[in-house]
């Protein structure tokens, strides 16, 4: 059963309860802004329906801040993005007003400061109303026949739960933050840079370290964080590099080459994460990033703000629990070549990693026991790296793992020649563009190497697009699967929060009394999503666990 919100004309919500092909099954519920979260938690409590709207994004942090939070829901927004380009899906087209980029519009790549203003209500007055209550059934009415006509039904199906989830998760993660100590964090920047400057000046260690540099290059005007006066001044100091790029300077041997390198890592520190970043991102003692669900092709998330997506080692230790609490840093071990295993049931591969690392079972097998070599040869199998040592080494590859290497290849063949290629569930790549067809169709020699380049280009993209796309789906679940586990021990009144994810990494904030338990969980979950996404296929996904007091403490 599914129940539809819907904006209504004075700003308030209509509710209504659909069947399981998007037929009203009653007449629609209006309800005021003030008691939109009061009756969404009396439906929630009473029918466990899956809530359908179009961007979660929008409609549940304000869900969230009024203590309402909901166990499953259909996001119409991320759906029609995935059924609109996806291979096994025919005759589906959004109908009009109904997005299909992914990015919420609402509240927007802002901060949390100024986030927290604009969740007074659901539906603040000023922006145009959306789509009518019967426009967003017949979106969903057209969703659900698409998948149900599709012979990938039950795969697709699973995609768009976990999709919708994942756009759940995102929002409660940010809702819930990352624990964030700033007084850590504000240590460590003091002893990298020097005590919090005014109007902007650099930092005092920062500064003195640019002066040092200035001395070593006889440049007593230079300003470093401009590209254009270092190159200069390098070169009038006689180091001829071509770029200010780390591998690059390393190769000179001049005595300014390791004050500059300090000098941007320690102005790196302070742009990326400093003392702006603090009062922009960490509020009430959390980090609250904003993350962007499919907002990569591949289906991996995305972030609009905070460096979700990387937190850097520098100041991991300012991720820290809560007193009487502990943090829990899970990741998958090489996710992606075992997603490769599966995908392309290819039995000895997944031998190899079955209770062990994959790389060490690999070089086992093939290559003289040495994990380097066996890694090069499947990364570069997965990323298209075919030439230099993954080129030497991939015969060997292929000897030993036909099916797995034949799957990729197969996936980059299609892609050479302009053909979609779809991951597990049925995530496809967009049709090539228009230019891209057209520089396929060429006469000169030149035209035909330029078109060649572009064709090898795409192809190394959909060889990995099926892999890492598949993987984005298998996290997807695995937090899904999480999400349901955590949510019922802390129905016990424990604290179990999931505060962080980063591609096969989760961060859960437990007490004392539940890290045990949500250890567990985090195992079982990942179990669980293994036998969602391919049931019966030998293939393990262990987990590394850390229970730690810090995020620094994890790696």
């Amino acid at each position: 059963m599914y129940r539809l919100v819907a904006s209504s004309a004075d700003g308030g919500a209509v509710l209504q309860r659909l069947d399981a092909a998007g037929t009203p099954a009653d007449s629609p519920e209006e309800v005021s802004a003030q008691d939109f979260a009061t009756a969404v938690r009396r439906i929630e409590t009473a029918e466990r329906p899956r809530w359908a709207w179009l961007r979660t994004a929008e409609t549940y942090p304000a869900l969230l801040a009024a203590g309402a939070d909901v166990g499953r829901c259909h996001d119409l927004s991320l759906c029609a993005a995935i059924l609109r380009n996806s291979a096994r899906v025919t005759d589906y087209t959004p109908l009009d007003g109904i997005t299909t980029d992914g990015v919420p519009t609402a509240p927007g790549s802002l901060p949390p400061s100024a986030v927290s203003q604009l969740q007074g209500s659901l539906f603040e007055p000023g922006p145009p109303p959306g789509p009518s209550p019967g426009h967003l059934r017949a979106e969903l009415a057209a969703q659900l026949a698409a998948v149900g006509r599709s012979p990938a039904r039950a795969r697709l199906a699973l995609l768009l739960a976990a999709e919708s989830a994942g756009s759940l998760i995102a929002t409660e993660i940010q809702h819930a933050g990352v624990p964030w100590d700033t007084g850590v964090h504000d240590a460590l920047l003091r002893e990298r840079l020097g005590p919090r400057p005014s109007n902007g000046a650099r930092p005092a260690l920062l500064e003195a370290k640019a002066a040092e540099l200035r001395a070593l290059l006889n440049a007593p005007q230079l300003n470093p964080d401009s590209p254009q006066e270092l190159m200069r001044a390098l070169h009038r100091a006689g180091i001829d590099a071509r770029t200010t790029r780390a591998w690059e300077l390393r190769e000179f041997t001049h005595p300014a080459i390791g004050p500059l390198l300090e000098y941007r890592k320690m102005a790196r520190l302070l742009s990326a994460n400093g003392w702006a970043w603090l009062d922009a991102w960490v509020s009430d003692g959390r980090f609250r990033p904003e993350y962007v669900v499919g907002g990569v092709v591949t289906g991996r998330w995305s972030s609009r703000g905070g460096g979700a997506m990387q937190i850097p080692g520098d100041v991991r230790s300012a991720a820290r629990a809560l007193p009487g609490h502990r943090l829990i840093v899970a990741d998958a071990s090489q996710l992606e070549p075992r997603v490769l295993a599966a995908l392309a049931g290819d039995e000895p591969m997944a031998a190899a990693a079955r209770g062990r690392d994959l790389y060490a079972g690999i070089a086992e097998a093939g290559f003289g026991g040495d994990r380097a070599q066996a890694k090069v040869a499947l990364l570069g199998a997965i990323y298209g790296a075919t030439t230099g040592e993954s080129g030497r080494l991939m015969p060997q590859l292929t000897r030993l793992y036909p099916r797995a290497v034949r799957f990729v290849e197969q996936a980059a063949r299609d892609g050479e020649r302009g053909l979609t290629v779809s991951t597990h569930l049925g995530r496809s790549t967009p049709a090539p563009s228009e230019r891209w067809v057209r520089s396929q169709r060429t006469a000169s020699a030149d035209e035909q190497r330029r078109a060649d380049a572009l064709a090898r280009d795409r192809g190394r993209f959909t060889r990995n697009f099926v892999v890492q796309g598949t993987a984005a789906e298998w996290a997807e679940c695995w937090m899904a699967e999480l999400r349901v586990r955590l949510r019922r021990i802390a129905q016990r009144g424990l604290t179990a929060e999931l505060v962080y994810f980063l591609h096969d990494e989760v961060m859960v904030h437990a007490e004392d009394a539940a890290v045990a338990e949500c250890a567990k969980a985090v195992e079982e979950a990942a179990g669980a999503a293994g036998r969602l996404l391919f049931p019966g296929a030998p293939v393990e996904f262990p987990l590394s666990v850390a229970v730690v007091e810090s995020y620094d403490q994890a790696k």
